[in-house]
């Protein structure tokens, strides 16, 4: 079912948001004002609702936006709406800076620390992480390919369940079964007690 661009609440008699995105992605900046008209608003509530913080919001809407013009030859229609195709980006791109405000933070924490901390032993620190790495990817491959998919989606890719089944094409309850079972076999296979 395509989309039709909403100006004003009123649907309008041209291109739909699937076919604009072709039409920008042969760089025309007229079809990119009218993609802009229609995802400005979801991309932005989306993204507020991953910050919290309006003034970041908005700068990652605007990145958002950005990558929209500078991909849209990316977009897929068989892969789904030019929407959810969006809003993936959108959503990334908010998890992204979520992520990075995160790291930050806590390298200025760990940075405040260093000076109460005794030294500790990097090599050590990272054969313990490689071979952590290793364990998890030996038990990802114990995994169901549906399992595998669904959690490396939600759990590496940072999508919502929700997300996850529609990107799939398989309903709500289904993806929560393959990542309840996929995550009680990752459990297992490590070893983490319940």
């Amino acid at each position: 079912m395509k989309e039709a661009v909403h100006i004003s609440g009123l649907a309008s008699a041209g291109p739909d948001l699937q076919d604009l995105l072709g039409m920008v992605a042969r760089g025309d900046q007229d079809a990119f004002a009218q993609v802009y008209e229609a995802i400005c608003g979801p991309v932005l509530g989306l993204v507020r609702s991953v910050l919290r913080d309006p003034a970041q919001s908005e700068e990652v809407a605007q990145e958002v936006l950005v990558e929209v013009w500078r991909t849209a030859p990316r977009f897929q229609a068989a892969r789904g709406s030019a929407m959810n195709w969006v809003l993936t980006l959108a959503h990334h791109r908010a998890v992204d800076r979520v992520r990075s405000v995160e790291a930050t933070t806590a390298r200025e924490h760990k940075a405040a620390l260093l000076d109460r901390t005794p030294a500790f032993d990097d090599v050590t620190e990272q054969v313990e992480s490689r071979l952590e790495r290793e364990q998890v990817r030996r038990c990802m491959r114990t995994l169901s390919e549906l399992q595998r998919e669904s959690v490396t989606l939600a759990y590496y890719r940072g999508l919502t369940y929700r997300e996850v089944g529609e990107l799939l094409a398989v309903p709500l309850g289904t993806i929560k079964t393959r990542l309840r079972d996929g995550l009680i076999r990752l459990r297992d296979c490590l070893g983490v007690n319940a």
